[in-house]
């Protein structure tokens, strides 16, 4: 299993050092001191403590080598903080601050995993980017980058494309008079066609009680799968009106059917 890997990072973790109860007191005074020495023996002399911690987290779908060094950096800004005023052990008050560190990586990284080959080519393909503009003082095109980093042009745009954060549908993106529109309002579909779901009676009889412009921008939406824009641009009105006119039918409707 992954998890019992001997070797991480470089690091053989079997041959580890056990320091006693005796020698981390007196190595963590001396860390307190300034002593570098001591310092970096007592990082070594915790890093079974770091590999215990990222044990926990093996089903994460994450590089054990990545949570590792992860769980490194919590290790020493534990080091760092620790008061030895507080009467406490160092593992009590390290170990929430490995796992907060990791944690905090993963919620980073965990809504679209992306390789780590795709995000050193995209991060190739932004610096070979910023380069170029520098350079030639214009924008460089696709090809000109892929020829810069010696990377097909189809896998710099899957790359860049992969490191982009995802937007929720319910995220706005402006308001007009007081209705906000939202991500969801600018999203064709496809999928709701009219046969899917216009052979509900209870739906038809329910719609059969809108305005003419309420029935129509309702068939536009959600039978034929326009856009608010695309919807106003039809009927010539504003996407501001599309979008107050649709959500006072929905609301008719969903009082009718309820």
């Amino acid at each position: 299993m992954a998890a019992y890997k001997v070797e991480i990072c470089g690091v053989n973790t079997s041959k580890l050092p056990l320091l006693t109860a005796a020698e981390k007191e007196e190595l963590i005074r001396k860390v307190k001191e300034g002593d570098a020495r001591a310092r970096e023996k007592y990082i070594k002399g915790n890093l079974r403590l770091v590999l215990s911690v990222v044990q926990r987290f093996s089903g994460s779908g994450e590089n054990l080598d990545d949570l590792f060094q992860i769980g490194c950096v919590g290790l020493i800004k534990a080091i760092d903080n620790f008061d030895l005023g507080q009467n406490v052990k160092f593992s009590t008050y390290a170990v929430p601050m490995i796992i907060g560190e990791i944690r905090r990586f993963l919620r980073d990284n965990s809504q679209i995993r992306v390789s780590r080959s795709l995000r050193d080519t995209a991060y190739k393909a932004i610096y070979a980017k910023e380069k170029l503009m520098k350079e030639r003082q214009k924008e460089p095109t696709i090809n000109e980058i892929a020829s810069e980093i010696g990377v097909e042009k189809e896998d710099i745009v899957y790359a860049l494309d992969a490191i982009q954060s995802p937007v929720s549908l319910y995220e706005p993106v402006y308001s007009d008079g007081g209705d906000t529109l939202y991500v969801m309002d600018q999203i064709s579909d496809s999928k709701n066609v009219e046969e899917n779901w216009v052979s509900n009676l209870a739906l038809r009889d329910a719609m059969s009680r809108l305005t003419d412009r309420e029935k129509e921008i309702i068939r536009l939406r959600f039978f034929s799968g326009k856009t608010q824009m695309e919807v106003a641009d039809e009927i010539h009105i504003s996407q501001a009106q599309v979008s107050r006119l649709e959500k006072n039918a929905l609301k008719s409707m969903r009082n009718y059917l309820s």
